[in-house]
């Protein structure tokens, strides 16, 4: 008998089965980290794209979290300034992923399957990701998640319409940085491909993020557990869905869901 949504959710909001490691990008060259299964071969995996001002370890327990459901997750270091390269960040994101597939990593030689990759981000590292995504050539990116995306330059709004992959945006409710009602819609409603819009209740831009960082004096808002629990379940399924092609999880996508509503998406095309 097929699980309920809010039994799935519940079910992914926890770490998976997977032991995790954690490793050092720099050792090939790209500052950064990698979390891992301890295990596995032609595994799927992401590059995650962080903030403005935020360091990759105010992501730890979200690319962990990734990592224990059997999903490489790893994150470039890159760009932290103050006036970052949204175009060079992206080209980061899909560094990492050309790193994390053309190498084996862990002591058992762990791989990546290089027809299982996505990527994701938050505030400009989400921008970012839609700027990767939409970059032609290898790697070749398979679905594309954010959460309180916020503007690039070019325009994450402008690539979004190149991008015909899945693409699921999260917004923050309370975002006074990246508004729910701006830059997240915009970049859902330009997308080509199949996309979805939910909306966090209670959650303010830097919701997501762990831990306490000076940047706080300067952007609005503070870490939130219920955002957080709730952006590893649905990129969890998302991802396991759309780079592994299983379907356990799909139902918790299609559902409407109080922990995250959905905002927009579009009605399937009629062939």
């Amino acid at each position: 008998m097929a699980s309920k949504p809010k039994q799935l959710l519940e079910e992914l909001s926890h770490p998976g089965p997977h032991e995790v490691l954690r490793g050092d990008l720099a050792l090939v060259g790209l500052p950064g980290v990698v979390f891992a299964p301890r295990e596995g071969l032609n595994l799927p995996a992401v590059a995650f794209g962080h903030g403005w001002l935020q360091p990759p370890g105010r992501y730890r327990e979200l690319l962990r979290h990734l990592a224990s459901w059997g999903i490489v997750a790893a994150a470039p270091a890159t760009h932290r300034g103050p006036l970052p390269s949204h175009r060079l960040f992206a080209a980061d994101l899909r560094s990492t992923l050309d790193v994390v597939r053309g190498v084996r990593l862990g002591p058992d030689g762990i791989s990546v399957d290089p027809r299982k990759l996505g990527v994701a981000g938050h505030s400009v590292g989400g921008g970012a990701a839609v700027l990767a995504a939409a970059t032609e050539g290898e790697p070749e990116i398979k679905a594309v998640a954010t959460v309180a995306a916020a503007q690039t330059m070019p325009t994450a709004t402008a690539a979004a319409a190149k991008v015909t992959v899945p693409g699921l945006h999260l917004a923050a409710d309370d975002d006074l940085v990246a508004p729910a009602g701006g830059n997240a819609e915009a970049i859902a409603r330009a997308w080509a491909g199949p996309v979805q819009l939910r909306t966090l209740p209670k959650s303010s831009h830097l919701g997501v993020t762990e831990g306490a960082h000076w940047s706080q004096a300067l952007l609005h808002g503070k870490p939130h557990r219920a955002t957080q629990r709730t952006v590893r379940a649905l990129f969890t399924a998302f991802f396991l869905t759309h780079l592994t092609g299983s379907n356990t999880y799909r139902s918790l996508l299609e559902a409407e869901l109080k922990a995250a509503p959905i905002a927009y998406e579009p009605e399937p095309a009629v062939s």
